[in-house]
């Protein structure tokens, strides 16, 4: 049975950055092997992980409550 509610999807920003060249050359080889279909999507991945790494980190380093994280 199909689920008529609709997902919601993240509202997306559209920034411009400057990268150099090499990453873009990289990420360019990442679509060629089908392992990230986008630049953005590359990106994108990059950041979330990077997020969360710092998360993590900061959370070792005593930043949060631990009653925050509940």
């Amino acid at each position: 049975m199909p689920n008529n509610k609709k997902e919601k999807k993240p509202k997306m920003q559209n920034i411009t950055i400057n990268i150099p060249e090499i990453y873009d050359e990289n990420i360019q080889k990442l679509i060629k092997l089908k392992i990230t279909a986008s630049r953005s999507e590359a990106i994108r991945i990059a950041i979330r992980e990077f997020l969360h790494t710092e998360y993590d980190n900061l959370k070792l380093l005593g930043y949060f409550d631990p009653v925050e994280l509940k």
